[in-house]
């Protein structure tokens, strides 16, 4: 297989899974829906460098060593879970005291921060196991023989976060063009309980899935 042409299938396949709605899609969308620009920017810069991530240490084969000890798996998918679970419900929690949810990580809520958006997406995909398991399953099938491992593993990377901001880019422009309709309190307490939900519900599935 030709570089090109494993970098273009490996697109085709990144796509698919870019396209497809879940918690990142989630996150985004609220944070960039009730105008917190710089902050939505963070989540999506999070997720990308945990993107990167689990991309370099495939390349590296550290994921693999996690993927052959259960243990390691299992202290890591239930981090995760209660990460996310906890994520969940401390939207749903403030929803129901007829109060916005607070955002997590920061001083204030409210405040509009780069760094707090990073660190929430960052931690959100590198507690992830489930990342780590595709890159291992996926990554040597389109690495060509004879090239560089890690080199090409990155670059494969790169192509996924690549495809990954071109998406968020999207949804960060849906989001702006409703935003003035989902910052209404009632809008607000709809929005912040559909996302609490589908958050809390992927840590639950990260916990008690197969």
């Amino acid at each position: 297989m030709a570089t090109s042409t494993a970098l273009w299938s490996f697109a085709l396949v990144v796509g698919l899974l870019t396209l497809t709605p879940g918690l990142d899609t989630a996150l985004i969308l609220r944070t960039a829906a009730l105008g917190h620009r710089r902050r939505a920017w963070g989540v999506v810069l999070g997720i990308q460098t945990g993107t990167l991530l689990w991309g370099a240490l495939s390349a590296l084969g550290v994921t693999a060593l996690l993927t052959a000890s259960h243990l390691a798996y299992e202290i890591l998918r239930w981090a995760g879970a209660a990460y996310l679970v906890w994520l969940g419900a401390r939207m749903l929690y403030a929803t129901f005291r007829g109060r916005p949810a607070p955002e997590p990580e920061e001083p204030r809520a409210g405040a509009d921060s780069l760094r707090s958006g990073w660190r929430q997406g960052t931690l959100t995909n590198v507690l992830n196991p489930k990342m780590g398991a595709f890159y291992v399953a996926m990554l040597p099938q389109f690495v060509p023989a004879g090239t560089n491992h890690f080199a090409m593993g990155l670059a494969l990377a790169c192509v996924h976060v690549a495809l990954g901001l071109l998406w968020s880019t999207v949804l960060i422009g849906c989001a702006h063009i409703l935003r003035g309709w989902l910052r209404r309190p009632r809008a607000r307490r709809v929005l912040d309980r559909v996302t609490g939900t589908v958050i809390a519900v992927f840590g639950m599935r990260l916990a008690f899935g197969e």
